[in-house]
């Protein structure tokens, strides 16, 4: 038993544990990226008073791709419809 818990104060077992915890911040922060631009897709639709079909919605919703929303928000600023969000994919 003593082994065990003397690994677990080694400094490898130390780095390990705040590369690890590096890493959840990383995915966390390209998260709330990701969330924020869903939202601002969305609310450009919004307040351009531009209906969102319930398909529309989900599809912004779903996407995981920074890039991608980021192209939608932009296409979100001229649209006439929200179909015109996603271009010619």
């Amino acid at each position: 038993m003593g082994r065990i818990q003397y690994f677990w104060r080694h400094p490898l077992a130390e780095q390990v544990r705040e590369e690890g915890r590096e890493e959840g911040r990383q995915e966390g922060r390209e998260e709330g990226r990701i969330e924020v631009s869903r939202r601002m897709v969305l609310r450009l639709l919004e307040w351009r008073r531009i209906p969102v079909p319930d398909a529309t919605r989900a599809r912004i919703e779903t996407c995981t791709d920074p890039d991608r929303l980021e192209t939608w928000a932009e296409r979100a600023v001229h649209a006439t419809d929200a179909h015109e969000v996603f271009g010619e994919e």
